[in-house]
C-alpha cells in the first residue's frame, strides 16, 4: 500500500547542515593543530638558537684572554716601533746637524756614529782651520775630544777625530 505519490528518499545522518558543520569543525581543528605544530617548531628553533648563542658566548669568553694577549703584544710592538721611529728621527737630525757643523773648507771622508761616540775622518787645509772651525763646536757637544793629524799627498792634513760623550753614571762616579 502506498500512501504517497513520490518515491521515498533515502534518509541519512549526514545532512547538508551536518556536512557543513563537519567541514567547519575539520577546518577549525586543522587550523588549531597546524598552529600548535608551528608553535612547537618555533619553540624548538628558539631552543636551538639559544644553545647556539650560549656556545658562541662560551667560545667568545675563552677567546677574550687570547685577544687581550694579542692586544698587549700589538701595543708592545707599537711602542717599540714608536721608539725606533723616534730614534731614527733623532739620528737623522743628528746626522744633518753633523754635516751642518762641518765647514766648507774641511772635507769628511768617513763618519762613524756610535751610541756614545763619533769618529770623523777627513782632510783639512791646516790645523788652525780644523781647531777653530770644527774642533771648537765638537768640544761644546762632547765631553772628550781627541784629534790626530797625518800629512796628505797634496800638502793638506788628514785627521782622525774621536769624540766621546760620557754616560751620566760615569760622571757621577768621578764627582
Amino acid at each position: 500500500m502506498r500512501y504517497s505519490y513520490i518515491n521515498p528518499r533515502k534518509k541519512t545522518i549526514f545532512t547538508k547542515e551536518i556536512q557543513l558543520l563537519f567541514i567547519f569543525f575539520s577546518v577549525t581543528l586543522f587550523m588549531l593543530f597546524s598552529t600548535y605544530a608551528f608553535l612547537i617548531f618555533q619553540d624548538n628553533r628558539f631552543t636551538q638558537e639559544m644553545t647556539d648563542i650560549k656556545s658562541q658566548k662560551n667560545e667568545y669568553r675563552t677567546n677574550i684572554p687570547k685577544m687581550e694577549n694579542q692586544i698587549a703584544a700589538i701595543e708592545k710592538q707599537i711602542s717599540l716601533s714608536e721608539k725606533i721611529f723616534t730614534k731614527n728621527i733623532v739620528l737623522r737630525d743628528s746626522i744633518n746637524n753633523l754635516f751642518d757643523l762641518v765647514p766648507n773648507r774641511i772635507t769628511l771622508t768617513e763618519a762613524k756614529i756610535m751610541e756614545n761616540a763619533l769618529i770623523l775622518y777627513g782632510i783639512t787645509p791646516n790645523k788652525d782651520v780644523y781647531n777653530f772651525m770644527l774642533q771648537a763646536p765638537l768640544r761644546s757637544i762632547f765631553h772628550r775630544t781627541y784629534s790626530s793629524f797625518y800629512p796628505a799627498d797634496n800638502g793638506w792634513l788628514r785627521f782622525v777625530s774621536t769624540n766621546y760623550i760620557d754616560n751620566e753614571e760615569e760622571l757621577s762616579n768621578e764627582n
